[in-house]
């Protein structure tokens, strides 16, 4: 395919088209009278060699390639669109505009709290917008990021794209105070026997990884989209789970729950903010890196002390 040959406009009428179905309204829709928007639809139609809206009855529907590709045209056209915003000078005190940011509730509530007070204070017209990281990150990593600004996660978990470091933690264990089958250490064979409580897609995570190569296969009863839902399904309950000590130290107080330290030399945990290539060079990309760099490296000296001193309580 020889991308000089395409009229690129050609993706904003084609996405139009597959989203409203309907020629007026996506004409309406881009500013292109009906006869311009037929036309692109026809010079689509032969470029696809495939109707893409096929009329059932009094209205469109999307053909099979048409549905196919209505997905790839949203992505792409935002991937477009962050593109041709980028910026050669970027000045954090004057600007307006927002980052989105994907991340899970753990690194919102122990990263993410802070970039925002460090981003109110520097960049008044800076707005941040953390979305939910999704269960299909491994599988469609570059999708994702063409349409965001950056991922918040561990390493480990994804890789082949451009990461700045952001801060360390480690792993460690949450089991219910009155726990009748725990002692004062957590054993291999607890882990082993016990009922689980885990975070979505688990086997993605180094430290459950780990555990294969240990011979432990996490007897997994309870999975939540949230790490902070953890102590809550643990407490009262025969269940552990494995949750990150900066977050444990959070909410420890929360639930009726010990902080327990893993029976192995658990792998460390190493947070990384993630990026489309595309933003490399994106003068208000590179500030936003920088300055998630920033606050990670304020995040260090003295929170793993703490986060020990939570574990042996």
């Amino acid at each position: 395919m020889n991308l000089a040959r395409l009229d690129l406009n050609l993706v904003v009428a084609l996405r139009a088209l597959l989203e409203e179905r309907n020629v007026t309204r996506a004409g309406q829709r881009v500013g292109l009278s009906q006869p311009a928007m037929s036309a692109a639809l026809a010079r689509l139609r032969r470029h696809f060699d495939d109707d893409l809206l096929a009329r059932v009855g009094g209205h469109y529907e999307l053909t099979a390639l048409g549905r196919v590709l209505l997905d790839r045209t949203t992505n792409a056209y935002d991937l477009l669109e962050r593109l041709f915003a980028s910026q050669a000078d970027f000045d954090p005190a004057v600007e307006n505009r927002e980052f989105t940011l994907v991340a899970s509730d753990y690194a919102v509530s122990v990263f993410g709290a802070e970039l925002a007070r460090v981003v109110h204070e520097e960049a008044p017209g800076i707005r941040l917008r953390f979305a939910q990281t999704p269960p299909t990150v491994v599988d469609d990593t570059a999708t994702l990021l063409g349409a965001v600004d950056g991922l918040l996660m561990p390493h480990g978990v994804i890789s082949d794209f451009p990461a700045t470091d952001l801060y360390d933690d480690r792993w460690v264990f949450l089991v219910a105070q009155d726990h009748p089958g725990v002692a004062d250490r957590l054993t291999r064979q607890d882990i082993a026997r016990l009922p689980w409580v885990t975070y979505q897609r688990t086997y993605d995570a180094p430290a459950v990884r780990q555990l294969g190569m240990l011979g432990v296969e996490p007897r997994v009863e309870v999975s939540v989209d949230s790490f902070q839902l953890l102590p809550l399904m643990v407490a009262g309950t025969r269940r552990i789970a494995l949750i990150q000590a900066r977050l444990a130290r959070l909410l420890a107080p929360l639930a009726a729950v010990r902080v327990m330290e893993p029976p192995y030399e658990a792998v460390p945990l190493r947070e990384a903010m993630w990026w489309h290539p595309v933003h490399t060079h994106d003068a208000a990309h590179i500030w936003l890196r920088e300055t998630a760099a920033r606050v990670g490296r304020g995040m260090a000296g003295g929170s793993a002390d703490r986060a020990n001193g939570v574990a042996n309580a």
